[in-house]
């Protein structure tokens, strides 16, 4: 169970950056991503996807969807992020909450918008479009961390 992707944008709706390393803040969010800043949200400080979730998408429909375009912070391998929800868990060296479901949104349906409706887009990606989480403590999440599922 790890990270395989790492994703800021600097501005709402702008390009989403992949980066190897990002520093995640307690109560602010990532530093450099388009809702840092402090106080931030619980629910819009970092966002998770399952690169599965990706995978099935691209299956169920014959498209070629990358990570990034869903517009997620993190990218993990392994993990079942539905069952994080409401619980506490580490992302690399740093303790996060998990607060609800990231479904998608009409943002996310307008991107990727081509053969298939936005509105296809959306229902095929609720229940699965990732995790909201508050981040609880500090530090530099990378590439390949661990992501550490307390018993």
């Amino acid at each position: 169970m790890n990270i395989v992707a790492l994703y800021t944008a600097d501005e709402s709706r702008g390009p989403m950056t992949g980066h190897e390393a990002v520093q995640l803040r307690a109560g602010c969010g990532i530093v450099g991503d388009r809702h840092y800043k402090r106080n931030t949200k619980p629910e819009e400080q970092l966002t998770l996807i399952e690169h599965e979730a990706v995978d099935a998408f691209n299956d169920e429909f014959g498209q070629e969807v990358q990570p990034h375009q869903l517009r997620r912070n993190i990218v993990t391998k392994g993990v079942d992020l539905n069952a994080l929800e409401g619980r506490e868990f580490m992302v690399g060296p740093v303790r996060v909450r998990g607060i609800e479901l990231c479904e998608p949104c009409s943002v996310v349906g307008k991107l990727l918008a081509g053969e298939l409706t936005p509105t296809r887009i959306i229902q095929s990606f609720m229940g699965r479009g990732g995790l909201r989480c508050e981040i609880l403590s500090t530090g530099v999440v990378r590439v390949g961390d661990d992501i550490e599922i307390p018993d």
